[in-house]
């Protein structure tokens, strides 16, 4: 039974990339970092499966085990008021019935949303057929319409992520790909990677549904993007791996000037960071 709370966070989430400017969707790996993205004011949160699984000393790639990823899904879940969108990756199996299986247990931790991806992680081979990518996803759409859960599908092309094929063939790839994801049923289109402000433009004539970007150097701002119709832009990992550079800079201050400026300077204070999970 799916709660009256839980369809409206998915409404909630939904509407948010019907707005005029670009949504932005942190990305948090924890607890504490989803509550802060929370006090900050963020109006929905994702997680980032990579920082996850690093943070717990797992290589990324659906290299943690699912159930422990899903528990740290849920806490987060339970810890924050805003709707929350998983990554899955690719969803934890390589048949639909396998990811459907998935998606069933994501949705009873209480997320509004998914990331599925078409990347394999095999370098041999290291994309989805995308006929396959659409069974997934018509899979899980034809599912979240039988329980009456508006389950938000993200469809994300990893062709520029991984740089798959000749680099003035992608766009036209992933244009393919994204497109047969919509049709079977995804709400967006995620092309991680994708930067250049003409191929940007080019996916947006192709695609009716809203598009996710991700946040990396050289995207366009967020004021270019709002123009040009993008509805969202993820951080990813980055927030993540900023956090690890800052215990990096503390690390070497500690070994190399022996003083702590880098972490007692400009920082929460104890109270106010255990304010966050009372």
């Amino acid at each position: 039974m799916i709660s009256v709370q839980l369809l409206a966070k998915a409404d909630r989430f939904r509407t948010l990339h019907k707005e005029s400017n670009t949504f932005i969707l942190p990305n948090a790996w924890d607890v504490i970092s989803a509550k802060m993205f929370e006090e900050c004011g963020c109006k929905a949160i994702g997680t980032t499966s990579a920082g996850i699984a690093m943070s717990l000393g797992y290589p990324d790639g659906q290299e943690i085990p699912f159930e422990t990823m899903l528990s740290v899904i849920k806490n987060m879940v339970e810890s924050v008021d805003v709707p929350v969108s998983a990554d899955i990756e690719s969803g934890y199996g390589k048949s639909a019935k396998e990811v459907l299986h998935t998606i069933e247990q994501v949705i009873s931790a209480g997320v509004v949303g998914i990331n599925l991806e078409d990347g394999t992680g095999d370098i041999n081979s290291p994309i989805y057929n995308p006929v396959l990518q659409q069974e997934k996803i018509s899979t899980i759409r034809e599912y979240c319409d039988s329980i009456g859960f508006p389950l938000f599908i993200n469809a994300r092309t990893d062709i520029f992520w991984l740089n798959v094929g000749k680099p003035e063939s992608r766009i036209d790839e992933a244009i393919h790909r994204v497109k047969l994801y919509e049709e079977a049923g995804a709400d967006c289109v995620f092309v991680p990677a994708l930067k250049n402000i003409d191929e940007i433009k080019k996916l947006r004539n192709a695609v009716n549904c809203p598009i996710n970007l991700l946040a990396v150097p050289g995207l366009p701002s967020i004021e270019e993007l709002s123009e040009i119709g993008i509805e969202r832009v993820s951080t990813g990992s980055s927030p993540f791996r900023a956090s690890v550079s800052l215990l990096k800079l503390i690390g070497d201050e500690i070994v190399n000037q022996r003083t702590f400026s880098k972490m007692t300077e400009d920082v929460l204070s104890y109270g106010e960071v255990s304010s966050l999970v009372k």
